[in-house]
């Protein structure tokens, strides 16, 4: 928790608006996506911009968390090299210090579909489930890239590389029916596919999440943790000598 605390804070010290940044820099990414998608390219879905950032708020939590963990363990090196350490919470402080803003914003999103589309699902109850299984899906992510950035130091710029293709074959900006049948096997194995669905229909939607979706979902982020943790518990034997 104090690592939470102090990541948290430190990302805002100095700032006149403080942790109100964390809400802005979304709201200004989804008002350009907003801007090309349903202005310029005049996307048909209605209520395109709750649509938009239903989906959005999902993918940011992720790869914030994934970006940032990449680079942490070098950025902890005093920490991680001079005391007995376990550098395994770094990434998950990183999380719970990302889902601070999350929860702000979703607290923002469900005000806004109150607002504009005069209901609220109760289905958004289940929503910390998903919640968690994003997070054992980032921080096993994060596990991964973090340990290979200590020996690799090339991974977090091929980690931006491949979030930048990731994120355009995840069913955000694009309904998954407007794909090409050729790439659709391409969302069929992306797990955030599963809970990008399901946070669109627990926030503006009026059914309960496919549970389908949370199964598979389970199944991939449950995987992931358990496989980024078996890695960066084997990798970890050496952080000390390289950093």
């Amino acid at each position: 928790m104090q690592l939470v605390k102090r990541d948290f804070t430190q990302r805002y010290v100095g700032s006149a608006a403080g942790w109100f940044w964390g809400v802005i820099h979304p709201i200004v990414l989804l008002a350009s996506y907003y801007f090309v998608f349903g202005v310029c390219l005049k996307n048909p879905t209605p209520n395109y911009p709750l649509v938009l950032i239903t989906s959005m708020l999902p993918w940011l939590l992720f790869s914030e968390t994934v970006t940032r963990s990449a680079t942490s363990l070098v950025e902890q090196a005093n920490l991680i090299t001079k005391t007995v350490f376990p550098a395994e919470i770094v990434p998950l402080a990183i999380f719970l210090s990302s889902l601070l803003s999350h929860m702000i914003a979703v607290s923002l999103v469900l005000v806004a579909t109150v607002v504009y589309l005069r209901h609220l699902n109760p289905g958004v109850l289940l929503l910390p489930v998903f919640v968690m299984l994003l997070g054992l899906f980032a921080v096993g992510i994060g596990w991964i890239a973090a340990s290979l950035q200590v020996y690799l130091r090339d991974t977090a710029q091929l980690l931006t590389v491949a979030l930048t293709f990731w994120l355009w074959v995840t069913p955000i900006f694009i309904a998954e029916d407007k794909f090409p049948h050729k790439v659709r096997f391409l969302i069929a194995l992306n797990p955030l596919a599963y809970i990008v669905r399901p946070y669109r229909e627990m926030l503006m939607g009026s059914n309960l999440p496919a549970w389908h979706d949370m199964a598979i979902a389970a199944m991939f982020c449950g995987g992931t943790f358990l496989v980024g943790g078996m890695f960066f518990r084997y990798m970890k034997s050496g952080f000390a000598d390289v950093l």
